[in-house]
């Protein structure tokens, strides 16, 4: 059975009546996919030409539970016909309270542990930051290279992409002291990760000798799995060494699991799976089905230091939102959303390692449970990025009905956020079509290589 079926031109000539629109539209928020969307149920997206797409992007990482759950969207129905808002801290509501309880049940550590609601990743980790001053009454946050934290502008200070997040938008935030972080496919002088992890902490070490000692550092915000900078994969040592040089000086390790939580490691979280217990975690994308909501989870004695009124703002922690919230967490107990993780990640990982074995473009294949990506690179040993063909091979899958998404700070990556609902034949005929694609690229690649020497 085929399920990906594109029978027009993209755009479809229904899409291009309200594309033509698009004019009107501010030019920051330029579209990758050139249709229209109908409706889309699970995996998988109806334009409205009736062409239907594969959906390995999965709502770039907030569609854990795929698109329309009906539980879902049963519950923001019932909810929205109740209330749609009141803000918590006029009329609080059941769905804010739940939410939160359920939630710090679910944290790794054994302090009690708080909860404060948002609308976005970007407004849960400034939140994070400014909690973590408040209850240090220190200045100094370290983050990482590679990093991406958000768009509005102390997370943007703490985001480490020039292009096209920060180029001309600066002045940014001071107090922000920036190391490697440990990538051992692309680490200077070796790839043994053992080394790697050793000389990334080195790194930190070197920090509180050359630029802000530990007595003046408030927190250190990082991402378990780097998601913008191309799924980069710490070495399993790297983070309990981590969290233990903050414990020891008293530095707030806030882990940034916007994109890494709700079961996209195989683990209800990235420190699940790590094994690591954060003092901070911030939480977004798939926490409510599409909706918006993000979440600033920490320790109880870290998070009472903010007072009334330090955060906080008109729509956070949305009633319909946050209702949408519990269903989520319902459908991930209930269909076993971590196991499916796991499932999923073994499928593409052999997948794309056969893959690599076909095509000498695949330099690495990276990640944890279905949180996995591969990186392409003209050549395995200067590592030179194959941008160029990436965008190729996206473009050739999308015009075979499979929507994938790139990264990497060369913008050579590409990375899997598929619904976790996704069955297992969908998943392979996907998987058939990014291999299609993959080796029509690598053989234009090199008979180009070829013509341009003169063979």
């Amino acid at each position: 059975m085929a399920f990906a079926k594109i029978h027009t031109d993209l755009p479809g000539p229904k899409s291009v009546k309200i594309l033509e629109k698009q004019g009107s539209v501010a030019r920051a928020f330029g579209t990758f996919v050139p249709s229209i969307v109908d409706y889309a149920k699970g995996a998988r997206v109806w334009d409205l030409d009736g062409n239907v797409f594969l959906d390995m992007a999965g709502g770039v990482g907030c569609l854990n539970v795929g698109h329309s759950h009906p539980k879902v969207v049963q519950t923001i129905q019932r909810e929205a016909e109740r209330f749609t808002h009141t803000d918590f801290t006029v009329i609080p509501y059941e769905s804010y309270i739940e939410l939160a309880d359920r939630l710090c049940r679910m944290m790794p550590g054994e302090e009690r542990k708080r909860a404060a609601f948002f609308n976005s990743g970007t407004e849960a980790v400034e939140n994070a930051i400014k909690i973590a001053r408040k209850a240090t009454g220190k200045r100094g946050i370290i983050c990482f290279e590679g990093a991406f934290h958000g768009r509005t502008m102390l997370s943007l200070s703490l985001t480490s992409k020039v292009k096209p997040y920060k180029e001309k938008m600066g002045p940014f935030f001071n107090d922000i002291y920036r190391i490697p972080y440990p990538n051992p496919y692309r680490w200077m002088g070796t790839n043994d990760p053992e080394e790697v992890s050793e000389q990334a902490i080195e790194a930190l070490l070197n920090l509180f000798i050359t630029q802000i000692p530990p007595s003046e550092v408030a927190a250190l915000i990082i991402e378990p799995i780097q998601g913008e900078a191309g799924f980069i994969t710490p070495p399993a040592s790297y983070l309990k060494a981590l969290q233990k040089i903050c414990n020891e000086t008293g530095i707030i390790f806030i882990a940034d699991e916007v994109q890494t939580g709700y079961g996209r490691t195989g683990e209800f979280l990235g420190s699940h799976y790590f094994g690591i217990e954060p003092d901070i975690i911030t939480l977004g994308k798939s926490i409510a089905g599409g909706l918006p909501l993000s979440a600033v989870i920490g320790r109880k004695s870290i998070m009472d230091t903010a007072g009334d009124g330090a955060v906080g703002g008109t729509f956070v922690g949305n009633p319909i939102s946050c209702a949408a919230g519990l269903a989520v967490l319902d459908i991930y107990e209930e269909e076993k959303l971590g196991e499916k993780a796991q499932q999923i990640g073994n499928q593409i990982f052999e997948k794309v390692r056969a893959m690599k074995d076909k095509s000498t473009l695949i330099g690495d294949i990276r990640g944890a449970g279905a949180m996995l990506a591969f990186e392409l690179v003209r050549d395995h040993d200067t590592l030179e990025p194959a941008d160029t063909e990436t965008l190729e091979i996206i473009q050739k899958c999308l015009k075979k009905g499979v929507i994938l998404f790139k990264a990497g700070l060369y913008n050579n990556v590409i990375r899997f956020l598929v619904p976790l609902v996704i069955s297992e034949k969908e998943l392979e005929e996907a998987l058939d079509i990014i291999e299609e694609s993959v080796m029509e690229v690598t053989e234009n690649f090199y008979s180009n290589r070829l013509s341009m020497a003169g063979v």
